[in-house]
């Protein structure tokens, strides 16, 4: 149930407002249905028979649903139009009609830059089909399928689109890992230098969107404060008024009016996701009646482009997420469905804040999901580390801490530093301690479980994928004796190798994760010492490990090369290699095997329960 495909989810509000498109199983593969919200006759209009679809939106013009797919995880993803449909009862609707590829080009990435209502037609997409390391911005007429170049990549990481598709901003990555925001009046203009970062301030740079009448840009940004204010800028001179900034806590989301552009909202995702109202007071009401009409954090997931309705999420940590539907001019709110409602019955375990002094002072978070009814006291404990490590864990339903909690243990997650969220110096904190610092911090965290007498020391594993993955082997290598056992997915072995094969659509995030992690052609000797392969003789623990054969971030190279060495020293452990995915498990059945093979494993040397 936690690990198969969800009964819905990912929802989103057609322009016109009167439509909903979201995710939900055919034939057993994530697909895109659709129809009207009212009556709830929704159908599917994709067909997809592989990994399924993971993203789309809808089209401006409101008649058509677009998605990207990519081929068993190889990240060149393709863009996909289909038609949205009149949303008839499933039982008189033939199968969907097969997709139109408006991007059918061998090896190459298509991502969407820009969508708008005002602009129906078309959208603004980045295609690295003249050089694989950049994306150029292109205008695609949806009917026709025909590309406009409306930018040229000159070294740039992200583009700013205003109100008409018009590309008028950009990033670009310095190659001492600071940024400059770009901006022109129009596309004839040139560019010109409007917010310079330095390379502390560059992570936490993001630009939101232009206001309507494309005189300011609203911008996350951590320059000239620990934390990302949200900043409204002057296009013309730079000059800028601070909207709304929290001292601890970064600004993670910001909501818009679909028309005037304006911020009347912004997210801080602190202990839970907490939602500052700007202006009007109109928007307070509705954010107490969203409060009122259900328990947990709320999240505006979308807009109609007449401001009217409003659809919404409910996230709770001990059930499935609800989405409603607020109609704001006095209809209320109308609740649509929850993502997993067999869930719904069931008693889950709760997900607690706690914090914790590192061992040089610093204040570390996380969360804590405990077993249900059982005391608290001489667990087996699963630290659970999180991917990036650029981003962080966040409160609520999520499907690892609770399958680990109903199997018996507790479940730790950690926002070691150089996570998100919390201000720039935690940030950087992480700066070049991969293996150091940041791996201290996990184990701060299990001696902060241990003496509060939560965990049983002798039984605590350490679990992880991408980064998380690089942790799991690091603490197998580097202190051997901290852990049972160790599930590695997707983890860097060799920081060397690793750096040096990020897939060429990163090249611009370069000059970061060589400031970040350290340069292979200056600092291999260092980045070799912080290597799980350097230690591998070391290890005396069992490690499961996983990957995807398709994997353009950590290849696959990264798991063969430690699994080789844990052959020669003799160490015990299992490798699954799945042919078909990439960064992740994405087909059910794949994830399904590797999560009963992670249960097993993790009772076979912890204890927790598993089913055969």
């Amino acid at each position: 149930m936690l690990f198969g495909n969800p009964d819905r989810m990912s929802p989103a509000l057609s322009p016109d407002g009167e439509h909903l498109a979201f995710l939900a199983p055919y034939d057993g593969v994530l697909n895109v249905y659709a129809g009207p919200w009212r009556s709830g006759e929704y159908r599917p209009v994709t067909a997809d028979r592989g990994r399924g679809i993971r993203a789309f939106a809808w089209a401006g013009d409101g008649r058509h649903l677009l998605f990207v797919q990519d081929r068993d995880g190889d990240e060149n993803t393709r863009l996909y139009a289909v038609p949205a449909g009149s949303g008839a009862p499933p039982a008189a609707t033939p199968a969907p009609a097969p997709a139109r590829d408006l991007t059918p080009y061998p090896g190459v990435q298509a991502r969407i830059i820009a969508l708008d209502p005002r602009t129906p037609g078309g959208l603004l997409i980045g295609l690295n089909l003249r050089e694989r390391s950049v994306h150029d911005a292109y205008r695609l007429d949806i009917a026709s399928g025909r590309l406009e170049l409306a930018a040229r990549n000159e070294g740039f990481s992200r583009w700013v689109a205003d109100g008409g598709l018009r590309v008028r901003g950009a990033v670009r990555p310095r190659p001492d890992g600071g940024s400059t925001l770009l901006v022109r009046a129009d596309e004839s203009a040139p560019w010109r230098p409007l917010h310079e970062t330095g390379p502390e301030d560059a992570v936490a740079l993001r630009p939101v969107a232009f206001t309507s009448d494309g005189t300011r840009l609203h911008l996350l940004s951590s320059r000239g404060a620990d934390t990302a204010r949200l900043l409204s800028v002057d296009t013309t001179n730079g000059r800028y008024e601070v909207r709304y900034e929290d001292g601890e806590y970064d600004v993670d989301g910001v909501g818009l009016h679909p028309v005037t552009g304006a911020a009347e909202f912004v997210v801080v995702q602190r202990a839970h996701a907490e939602t500052e109202i700007l202006a009007p007071a109109a928007v307070a009401a509705d954010f107490a009646a969203l409060r009122e009409a259900a328990r947990g954090d709320v999240r505006v997931l979308g807009r109609d482009r007449s401001d009217r309705r409003w659809l919404v999420q409910h996230l709770v940590d001990d059930g499935p997420a609800g989405y409603r539907i607020l109609e704001r001019d006095g209809g209320g709110t109308r609740f649509l469905f929850s993502h997993l409602p067999a869930l719904a019955g069931h008693r889950l375990a709760r997900m607690e804040p706690f914090s914790f002094t590192a061992r040089d002072g610093l204040r570390v978070h996380g969360y804590l999901t405990f077993p249900r009814g059982a005391a608290r006291r001489g667990l087996p404990t699963v630290l659970c580390v999180h991917g990036g490590p650029w981003t962080r864990d966040v409160w609520g339903f999520r499907a690892e801490p609770q399958w680990l909690a109903d199997r018996g243990y507790l479940c730790v997650q950690v926002n070691f530093r150089g996570s998100t969220g919390y201000g720039k110096r935690f940030s950087a904190a992480g700066d070049r301690e991969w293996g150091g610092r940041m791996q201290d911090d996990l184990h701060d965290a299990v001696a902060h479980t241990v003496a509060a007498g939560y965990s049983d020391p002798g039984r605590v594993a350490v679990y992880g994928g991408s980064y998380g993955g690089y942790a799991a082997l690091a603490g197998a290598a580097f202190t051997p004796g901290a852990f049972r056992c160790a599930v590695a997915v997707a983890g860097p072995s060799d920081l060397r190798t690793f750096i040096g094969s990020v897939p060429a659509t990163w090249s611009t995030l370069g000059a970061q994760l060589r400031r970040r992690i350290g340069d292979p052609a200056v600092d291999g000797e260092f980045l070799w010492s912080r290597s799980p392969l350097s230690a591998y003789r070391d290890i005396r623990v069992p490690l499961l490990i996983g990957q995807g054969a398709n994997d353009p971030r950590v290849r696959r190279e990264e798991s063969e090369q430690i699994v080789a060495a844990l052959r020669r020293a003799g160490v015990p452990h299992e490798y699954l290699l799945f042919s078909d995915e990439g960064h992740g498990f994405v087909r059910p059945a794949n994830r399904m095997a590797f999560y009963a093979a992670a249960e097993r494993f993790l009772a076979t040397h912890l204890g927790g329960r598993y089913e055969p």
